[in-house]
């Protein structure tokens, strides 16, 4: 079952992309993207605005990779079995 690792990832990423484009001011996208220095911008990309398109998905990545580490310590641990 190392595939659950993946579908939890995934899952709370789209999720999280969600979130953070109806709330693009969703912690700690914002900082990261201060962190690179990069202008803001209106261009849209797919009708959404770039910067909270690139916020939107830091944010995925970040929490995806927080849960699925979440389930794997509680994996290996033996606290839940998939």
């Amino acid at each position: 079952m190392k595939g659950v690792g993946a579908i939890i990832f995934l899952t709370v990423f789209f999720a999280t992309l969600l979130a953070t484009l109806a709330y693009s001011s969703m912690p700690p996208g914002p900082s990261l993207y201060d962190l690179l220095g990069v202008p803001t911008t209106d261009y849209p990309v797919l009708g959404i605005q770039a910067t909270t398109l690139v916020i939107a998905i830091f944010n995925g990545v970040f929490y995806g990779i927080i849960a699925w580490l979440a389930y794997t310590v509680l994996n290996k641990t033996g606290i839940i079995k998939a």
